[in-house]
């Protein structure tokens, strides 16, 4: 179900519509809030520089959080190669095992 959330960013109110939990809305909005906020402490820039200044570490912080959740999955699908690898050499062992203690 969609709503209106009443957030402030940067001094300015908006009213979002959402289908998330208000909760969330309210942390995404103090996200954007702190970003433009970081921004406007560095200096006179208007509120349209910092925003737009604010997007951009926004989008920055998305892309390396992107990359780095790339070289996650690629450090688990190794681990997983390697995982079966050793259950497969195991198994052989463990057959090797057998076939030895049968002979005697």
């Amino acid at each position: 179900m969609r709503k209106n959330i009443a957030v402030t960013i940067a001094g300015q109110e908006y009213t979002l519509v959402a289908s998330e939990e208000e909760r969330y809305i309210r942390k995404v909005a103090a996200h954007v809030d702190e970003k433009v906020q970081e921004v406007q402490e560095g200096g006179k820039v208007s509120l349209i520089n910092s925003t737009i200044l604010a997007a951009i570490n926004i989008a920055d912080e998305y892309y390396k959080e992107l990359e780095s959740t790339e070289n996650l999955r690629r450090q688990l699908k190794d681990a997983l190669e390697e995982a079966a690898k050793l259950k497969s050499e195991l198994s052989e062992a463990k057959r090797e095992i057998f076939k030895l203690e049968n002979r005697k």
